[in-house]
């Protein structure tokens, strides 16, 4: 089992056509996702062929949706062009779409997000976010499929490096799904999404949350986990010794305050029967203590 993806997902990717698209549609394809083609506009008609796999290329969405079956695009697309890709992917109905592009502005995120709750079909992931990837299922993303393999660990993290350490960390034992939410101020899929996601998934026997300083999204999912996870959570907040006042990195890790901090996420978190590791290799050692590795 996983969340969000698995074996039979069916990927586009919205942008495949830039250097950065066809760089990591050779490394998803690597890595096992099943691939089925490409959306550039004005690009529609042409075949690109990567590491021997015919992948075609569409104007739309929905006409890759019609001529493939996809059910998951990727958007490896410019800042500049990001609302219009994600707004042809949701007029297309097309139930996950992950958006890893960063610098996308925060209006045109919360446009094509709001725009995605209004038509209820599809589901967000990102922006500015690794990607998410079930080991040896299926890798959407840019998430490094060769650090992990799949086990019983589900992993939901603001920060993609930090996911990445996690992933290897603890890749002896292994993850059902890692989701990398991202750091923007307003993102799709949230802390709260993954965790119901894994409590509902009756192969993830434990939960890593990796949040960070800014905003108040660990302190909602702290309240989450008391009133609805049974599951083991280890959490772990970067960003202990930022100063106050100043965006550190991602835009959303701003502290005002005691709002925001990294202590008053920790207490948060602990409040809620999540034990909290000071440093990623503490929290992963304190993950190993609980499945008892």
């Amino acid at each position: 089992m996983s969340i969000f993806i698995n074996s039979n997902s069916k990927v586009i990717v919205q942008g495949m056509t830039g250097s950065e698209g066809t760089k990591h549609t050779r490394r998803m394809l690597a890595s096992g996702t099943k691939v089925v083609g490409g959306v550039t506009p004005g690009k529609g008609g042409q075949i690109v062929e990567i590491d021997g796999n015919q992948l075609p290329v569409f104007n739309t969405v929905a006409e890759a949706i019609l001529a493939t079956g996809a059910n998951v695009s990727v958007v490896f697309v410019p800042p500049k062009f990001a609302k219009a890709a994600v707004i042809d992917a949701i007029d297309a109905q097309m139930p996950l779409v992950v958006v890893i592009t960063e610098g996308i502005p925060v209006h045109d995120s919360a446009y094509f997000y709001a725009y995605s709750l209004q038509k209820g079909t599809t589901q967000i992931i990102g922006p500015n976010c690794p990607g998410l990837i079930s080991p040896e299922q299926s890798n959407v993303g840019i998430i490094p499929a060769d650090i992990t393999k799949r086990g019983p660990i589900g992993l939901v993290s603001k920060s993609g490096t930090l996911t990445y350490q996690m992933m290897y960390e603890l890749r002896d034992i292994g993850f059902s799904t890692a989701v990398g939410i991202g750091g923007d101020p307003v993102i799709g899929t949230t802390h709260i999404d993954c965790l119901k996601a894994f409590q509902d998934d009756p192969e993830t026997n434990a939960i890593v949350m990796i949040g960070e300083i800014g905003g108040d999204a660990e302190e909602r999912a702290a309240a989450f986990i008391a009133e609805y996870v049974t599951k083991p959570v280890v959490g772990y907040v970067a960003g202990f010794t930022a100063p106050e006042g100043k965006t550190m990195g991602h835009a959303g890790a701003i502290v005002s305050g005691s709002s925001g901090t990294a202590q008053a996420k920790k207490d948060a978190l602990e409040a809620a029967g999540v034990k909290v590791g000071q440093t990623p290799s503490e929290t992963a050692r304190i993950m190993r203590a609980i499945l008892g590795r």
